[in-house]
């Protein structure tokens, strides 16, 4: 397998890192392909944790009703303006990682979502990163921030915190 794939799951098989009360996960599997890794080292590149990131955040808005053609036609699409990526564990081609990505807030144009990929060791979830992500929803035509549809945001089900302790510091 060459490319990674990305595979939606109703929950995650084993344990699970604790979540933020109110979180609405959406959970899936990662199983990087050879292409994701270094080739100096053993390891998936950090850049592809960055696209997992965009992939996560697409697929739970797909799930919600609101897959690219629906943001389309709605006239706006959610853009990235920030990643915190904090790295805990190390990846590797082929190996199974799980993730769960929520809204943690919704603030007029702006959405914070959280985001933790671990590996299930059978002794329990080692946390290969965390991760937080800013969105800003912008109109098509203008090019300018605008709210995003009520619609949406209810779908989102954000937790509505601006300081969740949830994502430790190694």
């Amino acid at each position: 397998m060459t490319g990674t794939m990305l595979t939606p799951l109703p929950a995650p098989p084993g344990d699970h890192p604790d979540l933020p009360a109110g979180a609405h996960p959406w959970w899936a599997a990662i199983v990087p392909g050879q292409d994701t890794a270094s080739q100096a080292v053993d390891h998936v590149s950090n850049v592809e944790f960055v696209r997992w990131l965009d992939q996560l955040g697409q697929g739970h808005l797909e799930s919600l009703g609101w897959a690219n053609d629906d943001l389309l036609a709605a006239g706006g699409m959610w853009f990235v303006a920030r990643h915190e990526i904090d790295y805990r564990s190390e990846a590797r081609a082929g190996e199974t990682l799980l993730a769960a990505t929520w809204a943690r807030s919704v603030r007029r144009v702006k959405s914070w979502r959280d985001t933790i990929i671990w590996r299930d060791t059978g002794d329990g979830a080692e946390i290969v990163c965390t991760a937080s992500t800013l969105w800003v929803y912008v109109d098509l035509n203008s090019r300018r921030p605008t709210r995003p549809p009520v619609d949406m945001v209810d779908a989102l089900q954000p937790i509505n915190c601006d300081q969740c302790p949830w994502r430790p510091r190694a």
